[in-house]
């Protein structure tokens, strides 16, 4: 790995798909660059739970110039693979990653430019992209806090396995992807679990032998942009509620009642021992089974325009919702935060640059406030694929040519 130089032209922030395909892309085009990692490649996924796998199909590891070439397109790899898949990119095309330098404040320069400071100095540069992930800072409700002394409060970053819990019955707090695996997780241990739910998508994990997400990658599903959302509050929705632990398996609501998981309402407070929930269960339900039947629409609409036979999506089953509004927290030994992230730029970054959500304000990835600041990686930079291992490398090419057009501008 590279050292530090004392100023560089164009640095990037961050080493995991969004920072090593725009790395990738730049010494394509041959701009001298350096990427900083706070901690190593792939951070990201390497904090993931011991059992994580992949959650979209092997196939959607498609960085530039590394298209997956395993035996098994439709599988799910765990977290591992993916951790050595990034290793082995960034070796590929002898990227510039310094590793164990964090970056702890990104600021105007004082002749112009930008300002780094890290962990290793100050770094003068004339242009940045800013490729931090789009899973920066958990979200954690004001009305999740307050729990007894005797009752482990974690964030879902924090879990790893069943065994490095305290005993006792497990809360899970949010229902989406994370939320949803680790209940079946820890269910399966033999845990007592209770899943106070939300609102979240789901579809089957496979419909006529093929994958969901292979499917609605061929519709315009992923290609979603951004200014095509219903309010700027949907570009936080949770995920497709799936997961690709063995093999990949349904996993949504009715599964996880099946199972014998207790599933409640959103939380609304705590008071000691006492725990309330609203009784809005049924409406999360009928709120994914709405969007089963958006996407089971777009399917049915699309697929066959492209010569392609949609398959049979049947109507979900019947939900009986009859969950207890309060629980008695004695015997619980650890609760679970797992309601989502949110973007954490303004922590760290002395810019005007970000909207009322704290989400960058760009056009194609470039800043409108700030010329010469980039970002990629973030969700719904430009569409619903911008920040996945199969999107974000359509980003990082159109990054990296604004960036080559706004140097040759400098220099010219």
């Amino acid at each position: 790995m590279v050292e530090v130089p004392s100023e560089f032209p164009v640095v990037v922030v961050g080493a995991g798909q969004a920072g090593l395909a725009v790395s990738h892309e730049l010494t394509t085009l041959g701009i001298e660059h350096v990427v900083l990692e706070r901690a190593r490649i792939g951070q990201t996924w390497q904090g993931l739970w011991d059992s994580f796998c992949l959650v979209t199909p092997n196939w959607t590891m498609n960085l530039p110039g590394a298209p997956y070439q395993g035996d098994d397109p439709e599988g799910f790899v765990p977290r591992d693979e993916i951790v050595r898949y990034l290793q082995h990119y960034a070796s590929s095309f002898g990227a510039p990653v310094r590793e164990g330098v964090s970056v702890d404040s990104l600021e105007p320069g004082p002749n112009g430019g930008f300002l780094l400071r890290t962990s290793e100095g100050e770094l003068p540069a004339a242009a940045v992209v800013v490729c931090t992930g789009a899973y920066q800072r958990p979200h954690r409700p004001a009305v999740a806090t307050g729990f007894p002394r005797d009752v482990l409060v974690i964030d879902a970053a924090e879990y790893r396995n069943p065994a490095a819990l305290p005993g006792g019955k497990v809360l899970v707090l949010g229902s989406g992807q994370t939320g949803c695996q680790i209940s079946e997780e820890l269910h399966e241990s033999g845990r007592e679990v209770f899943l106070a739910c939300g609102r979240a998508p789901w579809l089957p994990r496979r419909v006529d032998g093929r994958d969901i997400v292979t499917w609605l990658n061929e519709t315009t599903f992923f290609d979603t942009p951004l200014n095509a959302l219903p309010s700027p509050a949907a570009r936080l929705g949770a995920n497709l509620l799936v997961t690709g632990k063995r093999g990949g398996h349904d996993l949504h609501y009715r599964t996880l009642q099946a199972m014998g998981v207790q599933l409640l309402g959103r939380l609304t407070g705590v008071d000691g021992h006492r725990a309330s929930f609203a009784g809005d269960l049924a409406d999360s339900v009928a709120f994914g089974d709405t969007r089963y039947a958006d996407l089971r629409k777009v399917l049915t609409e699309q697929l066959p325009a492209k010569g392609i036979a949609a398959p049979e999506l049947p109507d979900p089953p019947p939900f009986y919702a009859g969950p207890p509004l309060e629980l008695d927290l004695t015997g619980f030994g650890t609760a679970i935060r797992t309601a989502g992230f949110r973007p954490d730029y303004t922590s760290w970054m002395q810019f005007p640059a970000f909207d009322a959500m704290g989400f960058p304000l760009t056009d194609n990835g470039a800043s409108t406030v700030i010329p010469g600041l980039y970002f990629c990686g973030v969700h719904f930079l430009r569409k619903r694929k911008s920040s996945v291992l199969f999107g974000v490398g359509e980003d990082a090419a159109i990054v990296a040519q604004s960036l080559a057009h706004h140097r040759s501008q400098q220099l010219a």
